[in-house]
């Protein structure tokens, strides 16, 4: 199978699922921030043209009824839950959106035949711009991952972990695992967020993305050995450089907010991400529509690191 990037065009803040039924499934903002949409598909290639389902919409009013960014679907012990975040205006306080993060739950087995349940806020004791939740399972249990602004830590949004006591509830205090303070995490703004874990070789793996959402926007990465404790920062490295940055060579700039899925035989790992494919933004880079998702595969060196390597623009899988 042969694959084109951009795979999936204007949709930002991609997710992919690759679930036990065989299917793919698809989630991310789209341009209009009103409604979390859902798509499936048999094959990667055949979510380019899957007809999304509108499984959640925005209220015309009260704290999560606007600006509704960067949703994540996951399948939790056989329960199907989105996570993502919201506001309740588009007003800018002290620089900053107000969002704070939401979950979703439905216990059906097809999730594109309604059935969606609110859960309401996730609260993670810090009443502050939060976003981009993530979660995975790592030796018996249950963490979230997300970014959030600290009174006390200059820049935009930190990353945290935590425990989880259920799917939309944390079980213990947040822990700050990464702020941004090396120089291709502050152009622009003071940005870590979009978080991804993937559990491979003997570490487990944060990806992240850091600056400002245009053509500075890159990836990096923290990884922690398997078997040491993820709720205590000192086990974590910061890689010092950007993993996946703008390559003007071959038209991707900005690429970024990644996760991660499996080719459809399991055996490959693919790196899921969006980029534009032209520097220069007319207006604000927020209401551009032109970040597009795309997928390529990610390998890994002798030791046991990922290497994301550069953007392509077709691949064979």
């Amino acid at each position: 199978m042969t694959l084109r990037n951009p795979l999936i065009r204007n949709r930002a803040d991609p997710c992919i699922l690759r679930h036990q039924d065989g299917h793919y499934y698809f989630t991310a903002s789209v341009p209009e921030y009103d409604r979390i949409e859902l798509r499936r598909a048999k094959s990667l290639s055949g979510l380019a043209d899957a007809a999304p389902v509108t499984i959640w919409g925005a209220p015309p009013e009260g704290p999560a009824s606007a600006l509704i960014w960067a949703p994540e679907v996951h399948h939790i012990d056989g329960v199907w839950y989105v996570y993502f975040a919201a506001a309740p205006s588009r007003e800018i306080r002290d620089g900053l959106f107000q969002h704070r993060m939401y979950a979703l739950r439905n216990a059906n087995a097809d999730p594109l035949q309604g059935g969606w349940e609110e859960l309401g806020r996730v609260e993670t004791g810090i009443d502050s711009f939060s976003l981009d939740a993530t979660s995975f399972a790592h030796r018996g249990r249950r963490y979230y991952v997300w970014a959030q602004k600290h009174p006390d830590v200059p820049g935009n949004s930190n990353l945290y972990i935590a425990p989880m006591a259920t799917p939309w509830q944390l079980a213990g205090p947040p822990v700050l695992l990464s702020r941004p303070e090396l120089d291709w995490e502050v152009q622009g703004f003071l940005v870590n967020e979009g978080p991804a874990a993937l559990v491979r070789h003997g570490r487990v793996f944060l990806s992240y993305s850091g600056s400002a959402t245009d053509a500075r926007y890159c990836m990096g990465l923290l990884h922690a050995d398997a078997g040491a404790d993820l709720l205590d920062p000192a086990n974590w490295q910061k890689s010092p450089q950007p993993m996946f940055a703008t390559d003007v060579e071959r038209e991707v700039f900005g690429p970024g907010h990644n996760g991660f899925t499996v080719s459809e035989d399991g055996r490959q790992d693919l790196l899921v991400y969006h980029a534009r494919n032209y520097r220069d933004i007319e207006g604000d880079p927020l209401w551009n529509p032109d970040r597009h998702t795309c997928v390529q595969p990610l390998h890994w060196d002798a030791d046991g690191m990922p290497v994301f390597g550069r953007p392509l623009r077709e691949i064979d899988l």
